[in-house]
């Protein structure tokens, strides 16, 4: 929760709060509160080249709560289109501001050259998203280095990517496959959305919406993720939480389904199942054993609803599964309309085979 929201909610002062019995709050709640606030995880995105710096400008537009956005280019001229908290421009010397020219080894140069800075920005850091179209130059470069500095910070590091079409060309794509390699190495989960998965929703749509679809797509993941933590809910995920199932997982595949009907109890299910079978949902879920699931919907989501649709998804899975959810409402929803994004990863070797032990579910209050 940024300290803007947070004030929002209990208050800037400590002689303004209130108790629940309508007196003047203690001495000992308003040190909570303001524990809490001081203690609240401090999210920074960091958007890397062209790509990334779009996904941030679009984060900047639809609003993220609780996250300090940061674009991260070697092109100053894109750099000047972008909104956000924070921009820093790669590589001076090296590139003198204009760009990485696809060529991921001058993103890489560009990154080592600016690492200082990246790392006093993210020195204070717990959760970093990472963002970047794998396959260019900056992004693909100065990604893994990007990573390893708020690892070294002690963050939480989550990468959250996409592969090029395979119109883009076969050294885009090889590019791209190296650099997810090495971020994997540097950052404890990294979220793969294959651009060709995409067409499955925008196969009529022009290139251009096309790639607008897929930075989308990395919003809404982020997004996601992030609320989870920052925005109060039904059901309320805590940074712990998050830090137990994504902390050196690997590859992620990430699922979004929607839907919107009357019979309340199969609209949660509808989404969950569509999540599930998401085009974007690349791996066989049934070998998976770690799940993140957020449930989003308008002010007639029940508690009940939420759990079904966790149900669901943990039915899918293997039958040793940890899946951590939350649940929140938001008044921005169409009527009857409910979201559901599993972030699902923990995969195991081989073919999964079914056994007799729980699912282990934390339904997190």
């Amino acid at each position: 929760m940024a300290n803007a929201d947070f004030d929002t909610m209990f208050g800037s002062k400590r002689e303004v709060l209130i108790s629940p019995g309508g007196q003047p709050a203690s001495d000992e709640d308003a040190e909570l509160l303001q524990f809490l606030k001081d203690s609240t995880p401090k999210v920074y995105v960091i958007g890397a080249g062209g790509s990334g710096s779009n996904t941030i400008n679009r984060m900047t537009q639809t609003g993220i709560t609780g996250a300090k956005l940061v674009a991260m280019n070697t092109d100053a001229q894109h750099l000047l289109t972008v909104k956000c908290y924070k921009k820093l421009l790669l590589g001076k010397k090296k590139t003198k501001g204009m760009g990485a020219g696809s060529n991921p080894t001058i993103g890489e140069a560009a990154a080592q050259e600016s690492e200082q800075e990246i790392k006093e920005l993210l020195s204070d850091s717990d959760l970093v998203f990472v963002t970047c179209g794998m396959g260019g130059g900056t992004g693909t470069g100065a990604a893994p280095l990007i990573a390893r500095a708020a690892k070294a910070a002690g963050a939480l590091v989550i990468g959250v990517v996409t592969l090029p079409f395979t119109s883009e060309g076969a050294k885009r794509m090889r590019n791209a496959l190296e650099g997810t390699e090495k971020l994997k190495k540097e950052a404890d989960t990294v979220i793969v959305i294959p651009n060709d998965k995409l067409l499955y929703f925008v196969a009529d749509l022009p290139l251009d919406a096309a790639f607008k679809a897929s930075d989308s797509v990395l919003t809404s993941a982020v997004k996601g993720i992030t609320e989870l933590i920052t925005v109060p809910g039904l059901i309320n995920l805590d940074f712990a939480d998050m830090r137990t199932i994504l902390e050196g997982s690997g590859t992620a595949m990430i699922g979004v389904g929607e839907a919107s009907t009357v019979d309340q109890r199969n609209r949660v299910v509808e989404a969950a199942q569509k999540a599930l079978s998401s085009p974007l949902l690349d791996l066989d879920i049934s070998q998976a054993n770690k799940a993140l699931v957020n449930i989003t919907g308008g002010k007639d989501m029940t508690l009940g609803e939420a759990e079904a649709a966790v149900q669901a998804i943990s039915s899918a899975m293997a039958k040793d599964s940890h899946i951590i959810w939350g649940a929140r409402l938001d008044d921005s929803l169409e009527k009857n309309q409910v979201r559901v994004l599993a972030v699902v990863t923990g995969l195991k070797e081989g073919a999964n085979e079914k056994g007799e032990e729980a699912i282990d579910l934390d339904f997190v209050g």
